[in-house]
C-alpha cells in the first residue's frame, strides 16, 4: 500500500540536516539548527543512527569524531551518553528523535532519513525502523521516511504502513560507498524497489536527476525530491526535473 507524500513536502525548500550554519554556532542536525529552519519556514531533513540502548538519534555519521570531540561508533553508547556529548562548535547534546518530534510540533514538514544500519545496505535491519514506528506513534504534522536501503524502507511499510515513505537514491558510485559490493550498487542504480516497498517519493542525487529512470518514474506519479542543492545556480538546474530541493549553505 503505498501512503502519499502530504503536498506540504512540494511547497517549500527542505533544509539539509536544518538549517545548519557552524560559525552561527548551529551545527548540522543540532535542535539550533532545527529552530532556525522551523524560524525561515523551511521543510526539515534530519538523519538517524541508533544508540546502544535502542534510541533514535539525530546524526549523520556512523561514527562520532567528525561532528563531537569524542571518538569510536555512536552506536556503542547509550542515550544518555550521547546527549551529554557536546557538538563541535556548540554546547548542544546530540539529540533524540523524540526531542525533535517534540519541538517541531507539526509546524513545518518533518523528513527523516533512517540510515543503513546492515553496513551494505542489505536486509540486516529492523531495531532502528521499530524505534522509529514507536516515536512517531500520534505525531501529528506532515512527516515521511526514507533510507537508501530498500529494505529499511520496506520494513517500515510493515510497522507503519500510513507513515509516507520514499528512497533516497543517486547514482550509487562505487568511491561513494566502500564496503557495498559492486554488484548491489549496480542493482540500486536502477530503483528497482520503488513499487514492492510503497514508496510514494524518491530524494535523488541532483547531479543524477537527467538519469532516465527517474524520468519513468516521474511519469509514473512519484514526486521528485533530490540532494544536496548548495547554490542558486544549482537549484534552478534541480528544479528543471525535480519538484523540490534539499539545501545548504544558502537560503533557497
Amino acid at each position: 500500500m503505498m501512503t502519499d507524500l502530504p503536498a506540504a513536502f512540494l511547497e517549500r525548500p527542505i533544509a539539509h540536516r536544518a538549517l545548519h550554519d557552524l560559525a552561527a554556532g548551529r551545527p548540522e542536525n543540532s535542535l539550533s539548527a532545527i529552530s532556525a529552519a522551523i524560524e525561515a519556514g523551511y521543510g526539515i531533513e534530519i538523519d538517524l543512527q541508533l544508540s546502544s540502548d535502542g534510541v533514535p538519534m539525530v546524526f549523520h555519521d556512523e561514527r562520532l569524531e567528525r561532528l563531537t570531540g569524542a571518538r569510536g561508533l555512536l552506536g556503542a553508547r547509550d542515550a544518555a551518553e550521547l546527549s551529554a556529548l557536546r557538538l563541535k562548535g556548540s554546547d548542544e547534546g546530540i539529540p533524540t528523535l523524540a526531542e525533535v518530534l517534540e519541538l517541531v510540533a507539526g509546524r513545518v514538514p518533518l523528513l527523516i532519513e533512517i540510515k543503513d544500519q546492515d553496513g551494505a545496505l542489505g536486509p540486516d535491519v529492523g531495531p532502528l525502523e521499530t524505534a522509529v514506528t514507536n516515536a512517531l506513534r500520534g505525531y501529528e504534522g506532515p512527516v515521511a521516511v526514507m533510507s537508501f536501503n530498500p529494505h529499511s524502507v520496506a520494513r517500515m511499510a510493515r510497522l507503519a504502513p500510513k507513515v509516507p515513505r520514499g528512497l533516497t537514491t543517486e547514482a550509487f558510485a562505487p568511491h561513494d560507498w566502500p564496503g557495498v559490493p559492486g554488484s548491489r550498487l549496480e542493482e540500486l542504480r536502477g530503483i528497482p524497489d520503488y513499487a514492492r516497498t510503497g514508496a510514494s517519493f524518491i530524494s535523488h542525487g541532483w547531479t543524477d536527476l537527467a538519469s532516465p529512470r527517474v524520468a519513468e518514474l516521474r511519469q509514473q506519479g512519484a514526486a521528485i525530491l533530490c540532494w544536496t542543492i548548495r547554490s542558486p545556480e544549482q537549484e534552478a538546474q534541480a528544479r528543471a526535473v525535480a519538484q523540490n530541493v534539499t539545501f545548504e549553505h544558502y537560503l533557497a
